[in-house]
């Protein structure tokens, strides 16, 4: 018998579409999301979504980390949403503590449409948000949509492109709440690293208090010290995992300096900014 991980490709397609017409059909018991891992993208979200789905008490959805409804499948309705979580009868039995689902989707913190749908669908829930370097994560970026095929171009000309790319693209969605926008989704190396603004739309509508930040630097550099904080966010008990991989991780040659250099000097006012939003200087700049 085939396991889930060496089946054709077709033949996971079939299973997770008759999972998702059970998922749909029993949507009413099941749960709904305590916690959204929000972004940023190519910010060590994946390395954290595992640890935190390695606790006893979490428990995952059914088929990907994200289920991407809030971004660009909204439109597929409440129902179908929540047929992608666990029941929670049997995720009550399993757990040894009262349990809580949650998802990861980098794109919810840049969508302009997504804080605000999650807000009025989600009233509890909490968010977690992981920043990076903003230049790194850029250059991590484009070499993802570059693996993916969303990206053709070389970095430093995809950087040129990126204005025009996303010339309109933000009011175009703005109007047509259907509206799928690729470049805004692939191409928005630049413009994802301008994270004053994204925390800000979150704070407004979630308050401080159910949004919690924290820096890729400072988890890799100390894991437990950043794991317990996000464990006592979320209402967790404590928990030891293992050690915290780097997950999702591709390789790559060096940034041009000159590249570096040019987008360092971009993004220090949006850095200055964060800094004053947060009462703390993010470790890029310390």
């Amino acid at each position: 018998m085939l396991s889930r991980r060496s089946a054709p490709p077709f033949v996971k397609q079939i299973g997770r579409s008759v999972t998702r017409q059970v998922g749909l059909a029993t949507s009413g018991a099941r749960m709904l999301p305590g916690f959204l891992l929000v972004g940023t993208q190519r910010g060590g979200t994946t390395s954290l979504w595992r640890a935190l789905t390695a606790h006893p008490a979490v428990v995952p959805p059914l088929f990907h980390k994200g289920v991407h409804y809030f971004d660009v499948n909204y439109a597929r309705g409440r129902h179908w949403y929540r047929g992608h979580f666990p029941v929670r009868a049997l995720a009550t039995r399993r757990a040894s503590a009262p349990p809580v689902t949650g998802e990861s989707a980098g794109y919810y913190m840049h969508h302009p449409l997504a804080p605000g749908r999650i807000a009025k669908d989600l009233p509890g829930v909490r968010l977690l948000v992981v920043l990076r370097d903003p230049v790194e994560r850029a250059y991590s970026a484009h070499m993802h949509e570059l693996a993916r095929g969303f990206e053709t171009e070389p970095f430093e000309r995809a950087l040129e492109l990126e204005s025009q790319r996303l010339d309109g693209e933000l009011a175009r969605i703005e109007a047509d709440p259907g509206y799928l926008s690729h470049s805004h989704r692939h191409h928005s190396y630049v413009d994802r690293g301008h994270y004053a603004d994204q925390l800000d739309r979150l704070f407004t509508l979630f308050g401080r208090d159910r949004v919690h930040v924290l820096f890729a630097e400072d988890l890799f550099a100390g894991f437990e010290r950043e794991y317990d904080r996000i464990l006592a966010f979320l209402g967790l008990p404590s928990w030891c995992p293992a050690a915290l991989g780097r997950d999702n991780a591709r390789p790559r040659s060096p940034m041009p300096e000159s590249v570096r250099r040019d987008l360092d000097d971009h993004f220090l006012p949006y850095d200055e900014r964060l800094a004053r939003l947060l009462g703390v200087v993010p470790p890029w700049r310390r």
